[in-house]
């Protein structure tokens, strides 16, 4: 079956365990979905339901068995949301209700995690743990809005993959996402939000390939080279690391150590990328317009 995109992710900002162990499983099992005639979506659910389990078996943390239950659920979860992707574009069946859907999906299983645990936690230390663990819900979603946004600029302005152009915050909501249009525009707009100067940088880089067409493909190759590695540098910040320390700080007996390194550590390591990245946008544009001259 003919895809206008590649089936697999981009290999070469890919995350680690992703290229060489979850999204190979992922591959795996995408074919034997596709001529079973299940759909994307169904594989987003299925996927969540392996997340909801993880956190009913994190919620009982004080037992290795469980933790490792939970870290095994958890890896399940990570190759139904590969498989879903590259089962979409393996049938051509992507759409914008099926990115929503993944993203609900996604975001349901953390919830189920990080409730899971604060259920137990609330028990064993009081209350107020709840607010360190919403706390680091929050700074989780910024992160994580963040990184994607990366990534979907990297197959957006390197390789001109349609399905990755960034949404428009202005555009009206579609037919086919029902009351789900509103969440993706919040999301949206924390991806906006999350990446400071990145509007500003996109619709200058816009400009450029519009005015010279003919230099498009060097454009995007310039692209490629510059920002690569610094989407590696964001892969710290993807859904895996996080999943390997919920597991290891549950595992030792100190999930809520897990939650603080969330809300410091990885909002810390958050304000570093930024700024990095902001000033890699700067050079970059500045390395278009010497070119052009």
């Amino acid at each position: 079956m003919e895809t206008s995109e590649p089936v697999r992710r981009t290999s070469e900002i890919e995350e680690v365990t992703n290229l060489y162990f979850i999204h190979p499983i992922s591959a795996w099992l995408t074919p034997r979905f596709a001529a079973l005639g299940i759909t994307p979506n169904a594989v987003s659910l299925a996927g969540m339901a392996f997340g909801l389990a993880a956190g009913w078996a994190y919620s009982h943390y004080q037992g290795l068995g469980w933790s490792a239950a939970g870290l095994l659920l958890m890896i399940a979860w990570h190759v139904m949301d590969g498989a879903d992707g590259q089962l979409a574009r393996l049938t051509n069946a992507q759409s914008e209700m099926g990115k929503i859907l993944d993203g609900i999906c996604d975001y349901v299983t953390f919830i189920a995690v990080y409730v899971g645990l604060a259920t137990s936690l609330a028990q064993e230390q009081g209350a107020w743990v709840w607010l360190v663990v919403v706390a680091a819900g929050v700074a989780h979603a910024a992160q994580s809005a963040a990184y994607e946004m990366q990534r979907q600029c990297y197959n957006f302005w390197g390789w001109g993959r349609k399905s990755a152009e960034l949404a428009k915050l202005d555009a009206p909501p579609k037919r086919d996402q029902g009351g789900f249009g509103a969440l993706y525009r919040l999301y949206v707009r924390l991806q906006y939000l999350t990446t400071g100067v990145t509007l500003g940088f996109h619709e200058d880089l816009g400009r450029a390939l519009a005015a010279d067409p003919a230099r498009a493909p060097d454009i995007r190759a310039a692209y490629r080279a510059a920002f690569a590695p610094s989407v590696r540098h964001w892969s710290i910040l993807s859904a895996n690391y996080r999943t390997l320390g919920i597991f290891i700080a549950a595992a030792i007996g100190h999930p809520l150590l897990y939650f603080w390194f969330e809300l410091v550590g990885f909002s810390l390591i958050m304000a570093v990328l930024l700024s990095r990245q902001a000033a890699r946008n700067a050079r970059f544009l500045k390395g278009l317009e010497r070119a052009a001259a």
